[in-house]
C-alpha cells in the first residue's frame, strides 16, 4: 500500500499527542515514521532499515514481526474478544495466564491482578497497598519511600512515585505521601568510598528518611526497580536490595518490586527479583515484555499474605471495589500466554544469558573514547554516560543535546538507541546475537566519535 508521506507527517503533527514529545522542535521536525518491522529490525515508511536497539521501549523481547502472536490474537478475538470481568465472571486465557505467572514468579507470589501497563499497575498496588493496611487496622501506614531517579509511570499515582529529574516538571503530584531517598548510583557515589561503604551509606539513608517520616507506623511500602531503568540504567551496589528488603521486613514495610523493564528476559530470567537478587518481594509489578509490547496489558502480582487479607469481605454483600473494564483482557491474555511460551520453547533467557555478558563486555571497550565516563547495566539493559572530563566526571552542558547526538548519528549509521540528555540507553530484543552486538558496537564507536567532532565545532568541548 502506498501512503502520502507528507500527508501523514502533516497529520502526525497536527494531531497526535506523543509522550515525552520536546515540543522544542517537533512541530518544525515533526517525527520519523515507523512503517513495519521484522526480527531485530524497524523500517520507516521511506523504507530505511535500523537495528532496534531499545526493543520498542525495552518491551519487544521476542522481536518483532512474530505471526504466532498475530495468529492468536485473530483467533481470541474471533473466539471472544471480550466479557466484563466484573463480579462472577472469568475468562478462560485470564485464569490461564495467572496460573503460569505464579508458576513462574517467587513462590510466595500466587495472585494477579491486571491492567493495560506498568504506571496503572503501579498505582494499583499503592491503592491495595493502603487497602491492606486499613483492613488490619494499621490506617496510619500511609507514606511511601521511592528512590531519586526511579521511573514508574506518568498515571497520577505513578508519576508521584517517580524521582527521575524534570519528569514532573509542570505538573502535580500526590503531596506529602511519598518520600524520595537516595539513589543507587555507583558511578557517582560519594568520592572516597567503595561498593561495600557505598552500600552501608545507602541504607543508612533509608533508616534515617524512615524516621523522618514518622517511623515504621506511617510508612507503608517501598519501591524500586531491581535495575534503575529510565532514571540511567543504575545498578546498586551488591546486597542493596537484600538490606533494603530485610529492613522492610523488620519494619513491617511492603516491598514492591517495579519489574516493568527487568521481568520477561531482560537480565535472563522471567523475573529478576528472586533469581538475581535473592528477594521475594510483597509485590512484583510487570508489564511491557509480558506481551513482549505487541498488544498492553499489566499485572500487579501479590502475595499470599496480601491476598488473605484482601479476600475478606469488609461487610456482608461488600465487594473488593477496584478494577478495570479491560482487566484480564482475554485478546491481551491469550497474547501473554503465547508469548511466554515462544520464551521458554526458544529458550529467549538462556539466550540472554548467554549473549548479555558479551554485550557488556564490547560496549565497555567504548570507555576509551574521550567523552564516554560510563559503561553500566547488565545483560540486555545497558546505558553509556558522557561526560566533558572523566576525571572530574563533569557534564557536557545540557543544551549540547549529547545523547539526542548520538542517537542522530547512529540512526544515520542504521541503528535506533535511546538518548536520556546525557545518556544513551540499549534494550535490544533479546534475540540479538554475538554478530549483532559486534555491529552495533562498531555504529556505537563511529556515532561517538562524529559526536565528539560536532561538540568541538559547537565549542562544547
Amino acid at each position: 500500500m502506498q501512503h502520502d508521506i507528507e500527508t501523514l507527517w502533516q497529520q502526525d503533527k497536527d494531531h497526535f499527542v506523543h509522550p515525552f514529545t520536546d515540543f522544542s522542535d517537533f512541530h518544525q521536525s515533526g517525527c520519523d515514521i515507523i512503517a513495519h518491522s521484522e526480527g531485530a529490525y524497524i523500517y520507516d515508511i521511506k523504507e530505511n532499515k535500523y537495528l532496534d536497539g531499545i526493543a520498542g521501549l525495552w518491551c519487544v523481547n521476542i522481536g518483532h514481526g512474530r505471526a504466532e502472536l498475530g495468529q492468536v490474537m485473530a483467533e481470541q478475538a474471533t473466539k471472544m474478544a471480550y466479557y466484563s470481568p466484573f463480579n462472577n465472571l472469568s475468562n478462560i486465557p485470564a485464569i490461564q495466564l495467572s496460573a503460569k505467572l505464579a508458576s513462574l514468579a517467587p513462590d510466595n507470589l500466587n495472585h494477579v491482578f491486571y491492567s493495560c501497563g506498568g504506571s496503572v499497575a503501579n498505582d494499583q498496588a499503592i491503592r491495595i497497598v493502603h487497602y491492606y493496611f486499613n483492613q488490619i487496622g494499621k490506617a496510619s501506614k500511609k507514606k511511601i519511600i521511592s528512590r531519586h531517579s526511579g521511573y514508574h509511570g506518568t498515571t497520577y499515582m505513578a508519576s508521584t512515585l517517580t524521582g527521575t529529574v524534570g519528569n514532573n516538571e509542570g505538573f502535580d503530584v500526590v503531596n506529602n505521601l511519598v518520600t524520595h531517598i537516595s539513589e543507587a548510583n555507583c558511578y557517582r557515589m560519594p568520592e572516597g568510598m567503595n561498593e561495600a561503604e557505598y552500600c552501608d551509606y545507602l541504607v543508612k539513608d533509608f533508616e534515617t528518611n524512615l524516621a523522618e517520616m514518622g517511623g515504621a507506623d506511617q510508612v507503608a511500602a517501598f519501591i524500586a526497580e531491581p535495575i534503575m531503568g529510565a532514571g540511567g540504567v543504575l545498578v546498586a551496589p551488591d546486597g542493596y536490595h537484600k538490606r533494603i528488603f530485610d529492613l522492610c521486613k523488620a519494619n513491617d514495610i511492603l516491598y514492591i518490586s517495579d519489574e516493568v523493564v527487568t521481568a520477561f528476559g531482560r537480565l535472563g530470567h522471567f523475573f529478576a527479583s528472586e533469581a538475581v537478587f535473592g528477594i521475594k518481594p510483597d509485590i512484583i509489578i510487570c508489564a511491557k515484555g509480558l506481551t513482549s509490547g505487541y498488544i498492553p496489558l499489566g499485572a500487579t502480582l501479590l502475595s499470599d499474605e496480601i491476598y488473605d487479607v484482601i479476600k475478606k469481605p469488609q461487610a456482608k454483600g461488600a465487594v473488593f471495589s477496584t478494577g478495570f473494564t479491560y482487566s484480564g483482557h482475554p485478546v491481551a491474555c491469550a497474547v501473554a500466554l503465547k508469548n511466554i511460551e515462544i520464551m521458554e520453547r526458544e529458550k529467549i533467557c538462556e539466550n540472554v544469558l548467554a549473549v548479555g555478558p558479551y554485550l557488556e563486555e564490547q560496549l565497555r571497550t567504548l570507555k576509551d573514547l574521550p567523552i564516554v565516563g560510563d559503561v553500566r547495566g547488565s545483560h540486555f539493559m545497558m546505558c553509556i554516560e558522557s561526560v566533558a572530563n572523566k576525571e572530574t566526571k563533569e557534564l557536557i552542558p545540557y543544551e549540547a543535546n549529547v545523547g539526542k547526538r548520538i542517537a542522530q548519528h547512529c540512526q544515520q549509521r542504521g541503528l535506533i538507541v535511546r538518548p536520556i540528555a546525557h545518556l544513551n540507553v540499549l534494550s535490544p530484543p533479546l534475540i540479538w546475537t554475538r554478530d549483532t552486538v559486534d555491529e552495533v558496537v562498531s555504529i556505537l564507536r563511529s556515532a561517538i566519535l562524529s559526536t565528539i567532532e560536532d561538540l568541538k565545532t559547537d565549542k562544547y568541548l
